[in-house]
């Protein structure tokens, strides 16, 4: 964090796009009027990068802003059609390694929803550089396309070590970590694992690991029961827009993108063109996002003078945006600003602040080799063709075209369902099958062995993805398909 001489904490703000420089606007000036100890420096990303022929959509300059501030407050960022190939959000999180989202929903006052007096208050902590959204994709066959889903001991140690810190600055009492590791016993199956032994070292905070369609399914109908909620990034992207809906939406729904390095405040929602240049759109998601700002630079006293204001501004019932009260009668951004701005000082009859204080972030091993095998050995490999044949006829070809190799054909499988040998079943086929070879022998199979079986496949059939199959520790790395005995 860079402080200037006279103690002010430097913050890069990025405008953003749509309504992304009303909101930003909206938030400065309740700062400033807040004497929030910041001084600001302006920089751009997203749309106006992207049409500028610059494909990530964030400049040098402002990363060289965030660099030295360390802090940003931003706007919604816009992927224009036909601009870029990244997301410029998602470029910052990954540049930075901002790998906690933190997504606080809570019942807020006068804004009446279906769970209105539920006492909904809770936070998702989302993975946020991992998992799907690493965006390794494929198109492995002219109609199957692959994306690979990427989840490390290391990343879900940080996330999940996050999270049970979170619960104790926030005086919270329980972390649920919601994952589909029933069915993705691995990668899913890691932060279960993870989360279980690391929540050993937490026993003040209450544990419990949640399916996350279960977890989906509670939400909506007891969301109460939750404290804070730990997941994956695409299952917790999922799952905190579910729960902002339950207190009002996206409007109410700040954010921060939390690294040991840098820290990124924003809100929720997107940049909303439509209603760009109205003054009619309501700025409270980044202005909670920049009350979580304070928070993180220890300036608690501003961030509870700004919520507080809010929340009675809320709770007072004169001054409400359109997306509460309709937007033929709801008032101006500029009218809901001021009104918090003259409300600074003033505390909510109904609602009360939570007590805050600094986060310890974790401190995870730098060593790319996080987790170490004792022992690991090839035992097979999974060879991924195209072909338009039926497995009764891929099967015994390639059965022929491995003899004479170390390896002897197990068994095919078509999106996951064995169909060779056959098991009765009926599938419904795409030109995309895995094959999986087993090593005949009983030591530990070469990787010249593997490249040797790859070459015998490729001499008549068009493959595009090999995986070695390994044990680890004598446990195997790899799951058995449908059907596989």
């Amino acid at each position: 964090m860079f402080v200037t001489e006279d103690g002010r904490k430097l913050v890069t703000v990025i405008p953003g796009d749509g309504i992304g420089p009303e909101c930003i606007d909206a938030t400065l000036k309740i700062l400033e009027a807040a004497k929030a100890p910041l001084v600001f420096e302006i920089r751009e990303a997203g749309a106006s990068v992207f049409k500028k022929g610059l494909a990530s959509g964030v400049p040098p300059e402002t990363i060289e802003s965030i660099r030295k501030s360390r802090i940003v407050l931003k706007g919604p960022l816009e992927t224009p059609v036909g601009y870029g190939e990244k997301s410029a959000n998602v470029t910052l999180r990954k540049l930075f390694e901002t790998y906690a989202n933190v997504r606080p929903v809570r019942e807020l006052p006068n804004v009446p929803t279906p769970y209105s007096g539920r006492g909904i208050d809770l936070v998702v902590v989302r993975e946020n550089v991992e998992d799907l959204y690493a965006g390794i994709e494929h198109q492995q066959t002219p109609g199957v396309a692959q994306t690979l889903k990427l989840i490390s001991d290391k990343g879900s140690e940080k996330i999940v070590r996050f999270a049970f810190e979170l619960a104790r600055a926030e005086g919270r009492k329980r972390v649920h970590c919601a994952t589909k590791s029933n069915i993705m016993k691995l990668s899913e199956g890691t932060l279960k694992r993870v989360f279980e032994r690391v929540a050993q070292e937490y026993p003040d905070i209450e544990a419990q690991h949640i399916i996350v369609d279960n977890a989906a399914h509670q939400l909506v109908k007891r969301p109460e029961q939750f404290d804070v909620l730990v997941t994956t990034n695409m299952n917790g992207d999922i799952l905190s827009d579910l729960a902002s809906g339950l207190v009002g939406g996206l409007g109410f729904a700040p954010s921060a993108n939390i690294g040991n390095e840098v820290a990124i405040f924003e809100a929720v929602h997107g940049s909303a063109p439509k209603y760009a240049g109205k003054n009619v759109i309501n700025p409270t998601a980044v202005l909670l996002s920049a009350v979580m700002m304070l928070r993180y630079i220890e300036e608690f006293a501003v961030a509870e003078l700004i919520e507080n204001a809010i929340l009675y501004t809320l709770e007072e019932g004169k001054v409400l945006t359109g997306d509460v009260v309709g937007y033929d009668r709801g008032a101006k951004t500029t009218e809901y600003t001021q009104a918090i701005i003259a409300n600074l000082g003033q505390k909510p009859r109904t609602t009360q602040v939570r007590a805050h204080r600094a986060v310890r972030l974790p401190q995870i091993s730098p060593d790319p080799a996080y987790v170490k095998a004792k022992s690991r050995r090839i035992v097979g490999a999974d060879v991924f063709v195209e072909s338009d044949l039926r497995p009764e006829q891929l099967g015994p070809a390639l059965e022929e075209l491995a003899e004479g190799s170390a390896f002897r054909l197990k068994m095919i499988s078509n999106r996951g369902t064995q169909v060779y040998p056959p098991t009765g079943g009926l599938i419904d086929l795409v030109d995309h099958y895995r094959c999986r070879f087993l090593y005949k022998g009983d030591g530990e199979a070469r990787q010249e062995d593997v490249v040797d079986l790859v070459q015998r496949v490729g001499s008549r059939f068009r493959w595009m993805q090999i995986e070695v199959l390994q044990e680890f520790d004598g446990e195997p790395g790899f799951t058995k398909a449908q059907g596989e005995d």
